[in-house]
């Protein structure tokens, strides 16, 4: 029998600044082809194994949190570890569901690790990837009937009024409508998109959208201490309105990156996505996570 003379794609490392740190590294390798294996992605903090999505039951012995961008923890005390950011990451192994890929993020010596930020968005991820692995393959998807509905309210203030709410519907693939609509009584900030994915090119304009913060909450959370890491390069500074002082990669960029966020907080679970339909305004990591809650069931 001949030999499968196909090489197995060399590790690729990624570095740029992250949140925090003015230096962060992940090294992603690529394992063989296996299309009978259920898609399969490990994440590793420093070297040391931190989950693997095809022990999705695991997923529920990570602790989460959120500040600024989704936090993991495993395990407690001394042997803690920590991974941040991993939201602009996650949904690029979409792309691959036939392949195998093991994640390995820097650790500082507290045990933390952080996913560099690159540009704010997932296409330098994706586009190196794309070179390495090979042309996307189909999606997988699993069925999620779903039916459920909810306000959003903030948890620093005592306001009794929603600022926002998430609808979740069955349908045949993927599908989102998010809008950002923020009005603080001096600056009001806008943008909407929708998405609708059945194939890996429909992910293509949502990879590209940078990440954002309006220019008074970065001052805000520079004079906090938070962001330490965060420079020119790293995202979109925006001032009063959406469309101020910057050129848009893709339209409706700053709601397409919430959709990127939201990819990002569902598959790394597991990197299948489920068949809903989401009506989301304001929402953010925290409402992403009551999505996932939603759909989990399904999906182990």
């Amino acid at each position: 029998m001949k030999k499968d003379s196909r090489k197995i794609p060399q590790p690729w490392e990624f570095n740029s600044a992250s949140l925090s740190y003015g230096k962060a590294n992940v090294k992603i390798e690529v394992q063989e082809r296996n299309p009978q294996l259920e898609p399969r992605v490990e994440w590793r903090v420093g070297g040391r194994h931190f989950y693997s999505t095809d022990c999705a039951k695991c997923f529920a012995d990570l602790k989460y949190s959120v500040a600024r961008t989704s936090i993991y923890e495993s395990s407690e005390g001394a042997h803690a570890l920590k991974l941040a950011s991993s939201e602009h990451l996650a949904p690029v192994f979409l792309m691959w569901p036939s392949r195998s890929f093991v994640v390995d993020v820097t650790c500082n010596e507290n045990g933390t690790a952080e996913v560099p930020l690159m540009d704010g968005s997932a296409l330098p991820f994706f586009l190196a990837l794309r070179k390495n692995v090979g042309v996307p393959e189909e999606l997988a998807f699993y069925d999620a009937p779903v039916h459920a509905a909810w306000d959003l309210f903030r948890t620093d203030r005592h306001d009794s009024k929603p600022y926002g709410s998430v609808k979740i519907t069955p349908s045949e693939a993927f599908e989102v409508e998010y809008v950002l609509d923020r009005n603080d009584g001096e600056r009001r900030f806008t943008s909407a998109a929708s998405v609708s994915i059945y194939s890996a090119e429909h992910l293509y304009n949502v990879f590209a959208a940078r990440t954002f913060i309006l220019k008074n909450e970065f001052d805000e959370a520079r004079k906090a201490g938070l962001l330490g890491g965060v420079d020119s390069s790293c995202g979109l500074l925006l001032d009063d309105s959406a469309e101020a002082n910057v050129s848009f990669r893709v339209a409706d960029e700053p709601a397409r990156h919430k959709i990127l966020d939201l990819l990002g907080d569902l598959c790394f679970m597991k990197p299948k996505l489920p068949k809903v339909r989401l009506e989301i305004i304001n929402g953010g990591h925290l409402s992403h996570r009551t999505i996932l809650e939603k759909v989990l069931p399904y999906a182990l």
